[in-house]
């Protein structure tokens, strides 16, 4: 069984966070699945992972084309990845279930501390994973960099 880690974005950007994980996450040899809810949002994502750092190179793809099969980092709205990934980053509220980290290394839920939405939807997917039994922790960097703040299950 994987774990589910969440982080509450207060100082650092998702384009930033989600960076530094997915390039963890490919180190680590895993095939990812960035799984949002609204395709312009992914669009916009997509582009910031291309151009904002030009020192590294972050491989990955937008769900719809030839090879998203093949995609190290397939950015998708769809909770079925053709990737077969090891992780599933879920940002802009993008829906995650307690049944799915069983078959993954590692499921990240990333919401903006600022978005009362987004604080409010990531309570209710710390709360059922957590009832689930779903080893989970919670990290926050209200401090300026990250800390974990919270564990549970496993």
């Amino acid at each position: 069984m994987g774990k589910a880690m969440f982080y509450h974005l207060t100082h650092s950007t998702l384009e930033a966070t989600a960076r530094t994980l997915l390039t963890r996450a490919l180190d680590q040899g895993w095939r990812v699945a960035l799984r949002g809810r609204d395709r312009g949002m992914l669009e916009q994502l997509d582009l910031a992972l291309w151009t904002d750092d030009k020192a590294s190179f972050l491989p990955h793809g937008l769900a719809g084309g030839p090879h998203d099969a093949d995609q190290p980092v397939l950015l998708t709205v769809d909770p079925t990845a053709p990737n077969a990934p090891q992780g599933v980053m879920a940002v802009d509220r993008a829906p995650v279930t307690p049944d799915e980290v069983a078959g993954l290394e590692r499921l990240w839920v990333l919401f903006d501390g600022q978005d009362t939405a987004a604080m409010q939807a990531a309570r209710e997917d710390w709360k059922a994973m957590t009832a689930a039994g779903v080893l989970a922790e919670y990290w926050s960097e209200e401090a300026g960099r990250w800390q974990k703040k919270a564990q549970s299950g496993g």
